[in-house]
């Protein structure tokens, strides 16, 4: 009866695991949304509570670090239990970065709302939503750890390369046309940059799937459009 109740505990343990995963990722699909919503109705305050918001998900990350490391310490785990555990850190630090991401796009956003607004800010919520539906996807594989779906994601992350390919020359010509515009255009472009690195993350995820549910790294190449020359830095945390 007492190993039956220690074998119960254990399995509790990684489902909750698996559940505050799952929860991580809610949070942080939702502070893109709301850092896109804050984008394009030129709201100030939505983007400080996106900003302020982020210590929730670097909470949550530390609460699975902490989980994860007392998991290994007193059960021991081998074979998939150690997969999953391993995998559920993998993937928290993933989520963790994207949610940083989402920070930065809204601090963009402050400084976007300052100035007048540019035309091809409209191409950035079409880039949001694949990726937010790429995220979406991926947590469902997985919770159901449905390598298939995991790998159609995978795949899924070229479309988003190529719109930020198309939105890096749309905002190069409209830079060159209006000077005016320089200001404003570079910070929508380091804000797609974001959104494309979220899309490269979410790839990650896909491939940690893989790892935990076949017990082997994927050998395929990365799917990527053509962005390798339009290239802009990235913001520090």
């Amino acid at each position: 009866m007492e190993a039956e109740h220690i074998v119960r505990s254990y399995d509790e343990e990684l489902r909750d695991l698996n559940d505050m995963i799952a929860r991580m990722g809610g949070l942080t699909e939702s502070q893109i949304a709301r850092a896109i919503e804050a984008l394009v109705n030129r709201n100030p305050d939505l983007a400080e509570t996106v900003v302020a918001d982020d210590e929730r998900v670097d909470d949550l990350n530390y609460e699975i670090d902490e989980k994860a490391t007392v998991l290994i310490a007193l059960r021991q785990p081998m074979g998939l239990d150690l997969r999953n555990i391993v995998s559920a850190l993998k993937i928290a630090a993933d989520l963790e970065r994207i949610a940083d991401y989402a920070s930065n796009i809204a601090r963009r956003s402050l400084a976007l709302s300052e100035v007048a607004p540019v035309r091809p800010v409209h191409a950035i919520p079409r880039m949001s939503r694949q990726v937010q539906q790429m995220i979406k996807e991926v947590l469902d594989a997985y919770v159901e750890r449905n390598v298939d779906k995991a790998m159609a994601v995978w795949a899924s992350d070229r479309e988003v390369d190529d719109m930020y390919t198309s939105l890096f020359r749309e905002l190069l010509t409209y830079m060159m046309e209006d000077p005016r515009s320089i200001t404003p255009c570079t910070h929508l472009l380091f804000i797609a940059k974001h959104i494309e690195r979220i899309g490269d993350h979410v790839t990650n995820i896909a491939e940690i799937i893989h790892y935990l549910v076949e017990g082997t790294r994927m050998r395929r190449t990365r799917p990527r459009g053509s962005t390798a020359d339009h290239e802009v830095g990235s913001d520090a945390k």
